[in-house]
């Protein structure tokens, strides 16, 4: 059985009494909201990387071209990604939604549930959860690889609106 308090440990010990169950919680506190936190440090550099090196200016970058793109000569899930991140870090999102619409339907919710997440962690306030069915995201995981890598390829159309201009020439 664990001791209710940390003074049933050593009888005769004077000091206020401490349950057990709050130590964990402060540890538990402390990990949640270091954890938390987390997220912030790759996204700050995701953001910092696209506006310290412009995807949509045609220069090489240090990460290169999209490799999908350059051994296939088509888009393909991830193609337009960083560009469509820098166009919604400048509050671009016609061009966000043109270089990689999944991803824009996505950020919002995504950075909705980490907001949720921090209030609740730091503030204790409960946000309203957003709880889409496993269906849900099954559906929006298939429509978005379905998408990306095929309905986008079309040449005809309104789909030739999501087509990205290569930036590189293809490996073969």
């Amino acid at each position: 059985m664990f001791p209710q308090h940390i003074h049933d440990l050593r009888p005769g010990w004077r000091r206020s009494p401490v349950s057990a169950d709050r130590v964990i919680a402060r540890r538990r506190s402390w990990w949640m909201r270091t954890l938390a936190v987390a997220p912030a440090l790759p996204l700050a550099a995701a953001v910092w990387w696209v506006l310290r090196f412009n995807p949509t200016d045609n220069v090489a970058d240090p990460t290169g071209p999209c490799p999908w793109h350059a051994l296939t000569g088509i888009n393909g899930p991830g193609c337009g990604g960083t560009r469509a991140f820098y166009y919604l870090v400048h509050g671009d999102l016609i061009d966000a939604a043109r270089n990689h619409l999944p991803f824009t339907i996505a950020a919002p919710f995504l950075l909705y549930w980490w907001i949720a997440w921090l209030t609740n962690t730091f503030f204790g306030i409960r946000l309203p959860r957003l709880k889409p069915s496993a269906l849900t995201v099954a559906v929006f995981i298939v429509s978005s690889v379905v998408f990306t890598t095929v309905l986008r390829n079309i040449p005809l159309g309104p789909m030739a609106w999501f087509d990205i201009p290569s930036t590189t020439a293809r490996i073969w």
